[in-house]
């Protein structure tokens, strides 16, 4: 007549026989537990995250620049071909265009999204070409409610 897994099993704390604290854990409630904490950490922040990202994954599916440069914030950051600079809005949108032009997309995809310290959203994708792949990183900042684009970086594969 062993304990069943939903009964609550006393588990002695301290090494002092009869004397010890008995603490009654009930392995459903235990696990319930867990299950919610694990919920609350991992999926909560990561789904928040990825609602930042998404229509930045969806306008860089497309392979079109000048829709990707509407999500660009005034100045980016750009490192694109091992070629680093910082570009205003229209001259970000022309770089990215001639990268689209040599390396045509196949697919592009949000592998990690997370945020810094400060705050700060960031993903890293992954952008393939047809023999060619690519990590992306991209960082935004909000401005007036909205996401943009203000750092991104193709690093080849």
């Amino acid at each position: 007549m062993g304990a069943k897994f939903n009964d609550a099993v006393p588990i002695p704390i301290s090494g002092k026989g009869n004397y010890g604290i008995l603490l009654e854990i009930n392995a459903n409630m235990l696990t319930q537990k867990i299950l919610i904490g694990m919920f609350l950490l991992v999926i909560c922040p990561h789904g928040y995250s990825q609602e930042v990202f998404a229509p930045i994954r969806d306008v860089m599916k497309t392979g079109n620049a000048k829709e990707v440069a509407k999500i660009f914030a005034p100045s980016v950051d750009m490192n694109l071909d091992g070629i680093s600079n910082t570009y205003g809005k229209t001259q970000a949108e022309f770089v990215l265009r001639e990268f689209f032009k040599k390396h045509p997309i196949s697919d592009f995809s949000i592998v990690h999204t997370g945020s810094s310290k400060g705050g700060r959203q960031y993903a890293i994708a992954r952008y393939l070409s047809k023999n060619e792949s690519y990590n992306v990183i991209i960082r935004v900042r909000e401005e007036e409610g909205n996401y943009l684009i203000h750092e991104m970086n193709f690093v080849k594969e």
